[in-house]
């Protein structure tokens, strides 16, 4: 399967800059491979609240714009979420609600998406991400169910260690999420 020249845009669910997810998600990008462009999008947290009333041209907001425009032009859509008290952080459920409209027309429909992460919860934060699965999957994208990646964040310690452990574990999967992602496409 040849992956050239394919673009993988990431949302990352937590705002803090050394979280685990964001780890995860740098690693997904430097562990990409040749023909394939990983995008991490940044400033999430500059999106205001979805409101139907900002949803205007010239109101919403050039993040707002700029979001749409990037995950419109990706070939497919990586999400990796912690899980904030049993659900979805707002920040990364926000940017699905912008991103799902208008709907039909929106910057995910038809977007093939996945979902991973790593919580402190037992079940390392399958709620959160079967949330996520659920609200792109209504807003239109194609949810790649077979990518499955939960990382217990209690097991992974901070340092070279911790990278290396992490590193492991994202390896262990990053070839089939990738193969997935895009070769759905």
């Amino acid at each position: 399967m040849s992956l050239t020249s394919r673009t993988v845009v990431v949302l990352v669910g937590s705002l803090r800059r050394d979280s685990i997810n964001r780890r995860i998600a740098r690693l997904v990008a430097e562990q990409a491979g040749e023909g394939v462009d990983v995008q991490i999008v940044e400033g999430l947290d500059t999106l205001p609240f979805y409101n139907e009333d900002l949803d205007v041209d010239g109101v919403r907001g050039a993040a707002v714009d700029a979001l749409r425009a990037q995950v419109g032009a990706a070939d497919a859509v990586l999400m990796v979420t912690p899980e904030y008290n049993g659900g979805l952080p707002a920040v990364l459920k926000n940017a699905i609600d912008w991103l799902s409209r208008p709907f039909g027309e929106c910057a995910l429909s038809s977007r093939q998406v996945a979902v991973i992460g790593s919580a402190l919860g037992r079940y390392a934060g399958t709620w959160a991400r079967e949330d996520a699965r659920k609200a792109v999957g209504i807003a239109g994208a194609t949810v790649i169910e077979t990518v499955e990646l939960g990382i217990l964040a209690g097991e992974v310690l901070g340092g070279a260690e911790g990278d290396e452990l992490l590193a492991q574990q994202v390896a262990g999967v990053l070839d089939g999420l990738l193969g997935e992602l895009v070769g759905a496409v």
